[in-house]
């Protein structure tokens, strides 16, 4: 059965097709802010792991705020990173009042103002808060499979009920990636994704 199971995956990905995964809106945090929010010497513990080797969601939750709103109990993923980020969607900026770039995540370059709330104080990051850019993780051998280069952008049909072509989606290339899609709540009910969902590459940008 496993080796079944590894002959589909592989004909999967050799027909270009990747998993679609949809990531809520998240906060990523600095040790740094981790303590504030939580007290001295406070640490993340995992409640599950995530699809990424090493990544995963904590037990620890935090609230957002902004100037017309606030999101509670939202997500932390771990481990701590060296600068707090926080991951929303379009809906979520126009529920919170703020303005934030469409950003790959961790590029913080005109990040928006956001305040992140935990139990032992609130913690104002002036350049904290993004619209992850949707991409795929792609690990080096499907990379070469697929002739896919890091920051390269590709579109993207989502085979859904409602299928839909991402046009502008970023490649990013690691040997710690497993072959996954990563897109917001936004995007995914746009495409009507719900539970496992494939999307097929059908373009790659080469210039």
């Amino acid at each position: 059965m496993e080796q079944l199971v590894e002959k589909v995956v592989d004909a999967i990905t050799k027909a270009g097709l990747v998993e679609v995964e949809v990531s809520a809106r998240h906060v990523h945090l600095s040790e740094k802010d981790l303590e504030f929010l939580f007290g001295k010497g406070a640490k993340l513990h995992p409640k599950r792991p995530l699809s990424q080797p090493g990544q995963f969601l904590s037990e620890e939750r935090v609230n957002l705020i902004g100037p017309k709103g606030r999101k509670e109990h939202v997500a932390i993923l771990g481990p701590v990173r060296k600068e707090t980020q926080t991951e929303l969607s379009m809906s979520d900026c126009v529920d919170l009042g703020i303005k934030a770039p469409l950003n790959m995540s961790g590029n913080l370059d005109g990040a928006g103002a956001i305040q992140i709330e935990g139990p032992k104080g609130a913690r104002n990051v002036e350049h904290g808060a993004i619209v992850a850019h949707n991409h795929i993780h792609v690990p080096p051998d499907v990379a070469r499979e697929l002739d896919l280069t890091d920051g390269a952008h590709v579109s993207v049909q989502v085979l859904s009920a409602r299928p839909l072509t991402f046009q502008d989606v970023v490649i990013r290339i690691n040997e710690q990636f497993r072959f996954k899609m990563h897109i917001d709540f936004d995007e995914a009910n746009a495409a009507l994704v719900r539970g496992f969902t494939l999307g097929k590459i059908i373009r790659q940008d080469k210039n």
